[in-house]
């Protein structure tokens, strides 16, 4: 009698989280976008300056970005995805919103790229840049204040205008930040216990920063008054 061989079962499909989609989806915006403004090229400086205008806002406080900002992906099940329910995708699309709104705002006027992927070798999340922003031999108290506030925003719209202070701070300094992992964190921040994870992870990428010192950061360059206003 000839033997059987046993037949593996196949692994299930992985599926793609959904901040993780979200994370891709601002992350395929924004370099398209920020490619084109460092570009000078108009139609992305006009796309910036209608961005900035919905920082700190509520997305549906903005109806001339509702065109601007594409969400279709998230409507659509693709490979290795599964179609969201309509609370899943307006907390997308709120966080996409937030995150995509904020990059403009520190985009604005600045000749280099302030969004940059996270990695290992040059962590680029909130807390990371947050250190960045402070002395190489010491804490400042009031910087760290700024993170310590945000984290404990009672909602979304709060958290994003006091992220826009700490945005403000690192465009002074020309110091970038991984707008697509924000972009995902914000989606995340929005259901229960997720403030509380948010938090963590932005802890953990404040003590992985060892790089403090800004004026050695190979992003500083002098400002600009391109779209200045």
């Amino acid at each position: 009698m000839t033997p059987v061989t046993p037949v593996s079962p196949s692994a299930p499909p992985v599926v793609v989280p959904v901040h993780q989609r979200v994370a891709e989806l601002a992350a395929t915006h924004i370099g398209s976008w920020q490619a084109g403004y460092l570009q000078d090229r108009a139609q992305a400086v006009a796309v910036l300056a209608r961005l900035r205008r919905g920082a700190g806002r509520e997305a549906g406080q903005t109806p001339d970005l509702w065109s601007l900002i594409d969400t279709d992906p998230l409507h659509t099940a693709a490979e290795n995805t599964r179609p969201l329910s309509e609370l899943e995708l307006v907390r997308a699309e709120n966080a996409l919103h937030a995150a995509l709104t904020l990059w403009a705002f520190h985009q604005q006027s600045r000749g280099t790229p302030m969004h940059r992927r996270h990695t290992r070798e040059r962590p680029g999340g909130l807390g990371a840049a947050v250190r960045r922003l402070m002395p190489a031999d010491g804490v400042d108290e009031a910087v760290l204040k700024r993170l310590v506030r945000a984290g404990t925003a009672p909602d979304l719209v709060t958290l994003a205008q006091r992220l826009r202070d700490i945005v403000a701070l690192l465009r002074r300094h020309d110091l970038p930040l991984d707008y697509a992992l924000l972009a995902g964190q914000l989606y995340v921040w929005q259901w229960p216990d997720g403030p509380a994870a948010v938090r963590r992870r932005w802890g953990r990428s404040f003590h992985e920063q060892r790089r403090t010192q800004p004026a050695l950061d190979d992003n500083t360059t002098p400002d600009s008054d391109k779209d200045a206003s």
